[in-house]
């Protein structure tokens, strides 16, 4: 039976090693951070937030999340202290923000 030895970490690492000159500048490329795009939550107040509030459908159809995680979307709200209404448009269950946190 035939065994093959692995090199060590510390051989690979002496192994990858080039001098300053050959690895060429190590200095990182300036680049400019891009503003972070609006997250789903934010949009999920907004909405709430809006005088007529917002409907569960109008929730997933902004944030494409399945009806479940919509609702568990309010329930972390409120959970940060969010005081959330319920009430009835065209008998429809309709969310609104009451007290932001």
């Amino acid at each position: 039976m035939t065994t093959t030895t692995r090199p060590t970490a510390k051989a690979k690492v002496q192994n990858s090693t080039k001098p300053a000159d050959e690895a060429g500048s190590t200095e990182m490329p300036s680049v400019t951070p891009s503003p972070r795009p609006t997250s789903k939550i934010a949009s999920v107040i907004a909405l709430l937030e809006r005088k007529q509030g917002a409907t569960l459908v109008e929730l997933t159809e902004a944030t494409g999340w399945q009806p479940h995680s919509a609702c568990a979307a309010l329930t972390g709200l409120k959970k940060k202290g969010y005081v959330l209404e319920k009430s009835k448009r065209h008998d429809v269950t309709c969310y609104h923000v009451a007290v932001r946190a």
